[in-house]
């Protein structure tokens, strides 16, 4: 087993960061190659963010609302053979919410 991790995609128009709407997907879901696992706004539209591998969901990298850059982490998937993360590579940060000041 390894681990994939898909950044986030560069959209296109010169966009450098997008809004993270919604997860269609949870830790520990089963995702198929193609099914579509968040939604991203920019200022101009919506757009599906599909899986290019299927396994299951080790990570998220941010929450509804949260601004991500485009290269940014969005999933990490355990998938069957080496997947694309080197096995000396750092994890993933938790998502946490903040602490109350």
């Amino acid at each position: 087993m390894g681990t994939h991790v898909i950044k986030m995609p560069d959209i296109g128009e010169g966009i450098a960061q997008v809004e993270l709407v919604e997860w269609f997907v949870k830790v520990g879901d089963l995702v198929s190659e193609d099914q579509v696992v968040a939604d991203v706004m920019t200022d101009k539209a919506t757009v599906d963010i599909p899986s290019p591998v299927a396994g299951r969901v080790l990570a998220l990298g941010g929450q509804p609302g949260e601004v991500m850059a485009v290269g940014s982490e969005l999933i990490r998937i355990e998938v069957e053979g080496a997947g694309n993360l080197r096995e000396d590579a750092a994890p993933a940060p938790a998502v946490a919410a903040e602490a109350p000041a």
